[in-house]
């Protein structure tokens, strides 16, 4: 019961780290159609950047929202700078344009910080919660916590909002959305800082339990992306749901199988879900008259 519980919780908090990064690919997705593949980096930025501006003497708190601002810069740039002037491309320019963002960013970050991991302390300290013998950082709470929190906030953004719809039907048909008096050019840059921010957040909540590194994004973009394909892209309860089937996956197998084929199980998870349901398992279908 205890191994049970202990690869439980290891598999939720892993999972909660990629249901955030998903939530931010599936926030782009549903205002812009675009897979964005940079949004890895976001996350290393709110966690590196927290980093290395309270080494510089800056006050935690104060560190961490200028990580954030950064962050949300970096992608406001990114949609103006790159994708915006390359609006009307094919869906596969755009996301080897995001890929370029990413290697851009990686680089960079390379050159700003360093090759060295590094950490944040815990929010909590770093004592073991015990639960039926088995054990959970509170840490982990926060990163569970604050998932639950940014998808509640995304959801309730995208569903009772007059901007986050707006966004929806900047998505469905831009033509439109323009003649009924929305700024889809504001809209997507505000979906670009949004997804930005949500992933600079999810790097400050990480970093105490995933040493933080410049390349830190690349993994977690593709785990991100395997996320909010399994859940169904497009859809916040998906992207969360993904992120914790695939953390879950990943956590039992390497528990009772070996850590040499939790990324591999996880994948072939991947494959057949995709192929028996293409839109994901909490995806909708769609219908396109011509």
């Amino acid at each position: 019961m205890s191994t049970f519980l202990q690869l439980l919780f290891s598999g939720l908090t892993v999972g909660a780290i990629y249901g955030v990064v998903a939530l931010g690919f599936t926030l782009i997705y549903a205002a812009s159609d675009i897979i964005n593949f940079a949004q890895g980096e976001f996350v290393m930025i709110g966690g590196l950047g927290t980093i290395f501006l309270i080494a510089l003497g800056l006050p935690p708190i104060i560190a961490a929202l200028v990580a954030i601002l950064l962050a949300v810069v970096a992608s406001v740039l990114l949609h103006r700078l790159a994708l915006q002037p390359a609006r009307g491309a094919s869906p596969v320019t755009l996301i080897i344009i995001t890929m370029g963002a990413s290697l851009l960013l990686r680089g960079l970050a390379e050159l700003i910080f360093d090759k060295q991991f590094h950490g944040l302390p815990s929010i909590s300290g770093d004592n073991p919660i015990a639960v039926l013998g088995a054990t959970i950082l509170p840490q982990s709470l926060w990163v569970l916590g604050g998932a639950v929190a940014m998808f509640g906030a995304l959801w309730l953004f995208l569903s009772r909002t007059m901007v986050g719809k707006g966004m929806l039907a900047t998505a469905s048909n831009s033509l439109a959305a323009k003649l009924v008096g929305i700024d889809t050019d504001v809209t997507l840059g505000l979906a670009f800082g949004l997804s930005a921010a949500i992933g600079a957040i999810a790097g400050i909540l990480i970093a105490p339990i995933t040493l933080m590194r410049y390349d830190i994004g690349a993994i977690l973009s593709l785990k991100g992306f395997a996320a909010v394909m399994l859940g169904g892209i497009g859809n916040p309860i998906g992207a969360v749901f993904g992120g914790l089937m695939l953390g879950l996956l990943e956590s039992f197998t390497a528990g009772l199988v070996s850590s040499v084929y939790k990324d591999a199980v996880a994948f072939i998870a991947l494959i057949l879900v995709l192929l028996v349901r293409p839109q994901g398992l909490m995806g909708k279908r769609t219908i396109e008259r011509v």
